[in-house]
């Protein structure tokens, strides 16, 4: 049968193939897995609807989990973080129904979702919730034959855990996010490394010797400020959460309020999860100049109407790069249109991390399909032997060898009796 899709242009699936073969060296974890699956089919006949960054390391994943036996149906997770490319390769060399367009407007990508969504899946794969969201929204229309899902992203997990805590969660969620071989790994690693990146495509700005300003110091915040510190910026950090702002501080950054911030930053990158984290008042007090980018999931960190209404003039500098001029004539120069730098700017993460996050998107489709039915509508952790496994598999491919606990070892560590 041959797949559905609307993709940018098919032609270019050459150029996707490509970039999903050189990947693929890169990401060992996932092809064993692959191997795994195509062996035992533990999802055949699983009807998947995926809402995730079109990218050629989600390429690995949609190819892993048809080797499976999955019925994949594939949109993005942002307008602005498809590779055209790889949609098409996708959908001309291994027949995956995509539904995805660099630049998509707003309408699309929801008509996109809801197309997803009328293939009736068992399983939904999220990276920001946005298909959950939509089924709850619509419960009379979508979500009849859900077993289960999974949760990729902080966003999302924090959206799904509202729902939960309100009653309102329909079927259990695995928040792939919070895996420690996912958090400690992509978020830290990935964003780091990959926010970086696309700030420097987008302004070839040297970062040795600037003032760059982190706004949350999670897994990607503390992922971030080191990356940026590696490359001889000074780093400060803005934070709400006490505990987080104690932890940045004795880590060796300066720490301050957002207000304080803007006077002093020449780079601004928010990775909070929140909304207006960035408002007009800080846009106020910032130097001619400024970059400002957010490298969180979706486009609400940034007070763009404020900017805009500050703004005396708008022109598009070079691409990636929209420079508002203020009426005191200070230029802010926005990254990305406000949305995931490391996406909108660049490639997003390294496959070296995403082999690890991708893993646990597949296992733990294989989990649902083996214990979905025996699960209460509620956000699930990644089981801790699926999470273990995940870093076995890493470590061999790294060629890296540790230790095993000793039965005296264990017999110590399971017992109460020894003490000084």
């Amino acid at each position: 049968m041959k797949p559905r899709f609307h993709i940018k242009d098919a032609a270019l699936a050459k150029s996707g193939a490509s970039k999903i073969e050189y990947a693929a060296s890169q990401m060992p974890v996932l092809l064993q897995i692959r191997e795994d699956f195509a062996r035992t089919q533990p999802l055949k006949g699983v009807r998947l609807a995926c809402c995730l960054h079109v990218t050629t390391e989600t390429a690995h994943l949609m190819l892993t989990l048809k080797a499976g036996g999955a019925r994949i149906a594939l949109c993005a997770s942002n307008p602005l973080s498809t590779q055209d490319d790889i949609a098409a390769s996708l959908v001309k060399d291994f027949g995956i129904s995509v539904y995805a367009i660099r630049g998509e407007d707003r309408d699309t990508y929801y008509d996109h979702i809801k197309t997803v969504l009328s293939t009736s899946p068992h399983i939904t794969m999220d990276d920001g919730a946005d298909l959950v969201s939509t089924i709850h929204k619509e419960p009379k229309r979508y979500g009849k034959d859900i077993i289960g899902g999974t949760e990729e992203t902080t966003t999302g997990v924090i959206r799904l855990k509202s729902l939960d805590a309100q009653g309102k969660l329909r079927y259990p969620v695995i928040a792939v996010n919070d895996a420690d071989t996912k958090h400690l790994f992509d978020n830290r690693y990935g964003t780091g490394q990959s926010t970086i990146d696309g700030i420097i495509r987008a302004t070839n700005r040297l970062i040795s010797g600037s003032t760059f300003v982190v706004a949350g110091y999670g897994w990607c915040g503390k992922g971030l400020a080191q990356r940026a510190k590696g490359m001889g910026a000074q780093v400060l950090v803005t934070e709400i959460d006490p505990i987080k702002g104690l932890e940045a501080v004795m880590d060796g950054f300066q720490v301050m309020s957002m207000k304080e911030a803007a006077r002093r930053g020449d780079i601004f990158v928010t990775v909070t999860g929140c909304c207006e984290v960035i408002t007009g008042e800080h846009f106020s007090l910032m130097k001619d100049g400024a970059i400002v980018a957010n490298s969180g999931h979706f486009d609400v960190e940034i007070d763009l109407e404020a900017l805009k209404k500050l703004a005396k003039s708008h022109q598009v500098l070079r691409s990636g790069i929209d420079q508002y001029t203020l009426k005191s004539g200070r230029r802010i120069n926005l990254l990305g249109e406000g949305r995931l730098v490391n996406l909108a700017c660049a490639e997003g993460h390294p496959p070296g991390v995403m082999d690890m996050s991708f893993a646990n998107q597949a296992l733990a489709s294989e989990y649902l399909m083996q214990q979905g039915s025996k699960l209460k509508p509620h956000v699930y952790a990644v089981p801790k032997a699926i999470d273990q496994k995940i870093a076995q598999l890493k470590l061999k491919a790294l060629g890296v060898a540790i230790d095993r606990l000793t039965p005296a070892q264990r017999k110590y560590l399971s017992s109460w009796e020894v003490g000084t």
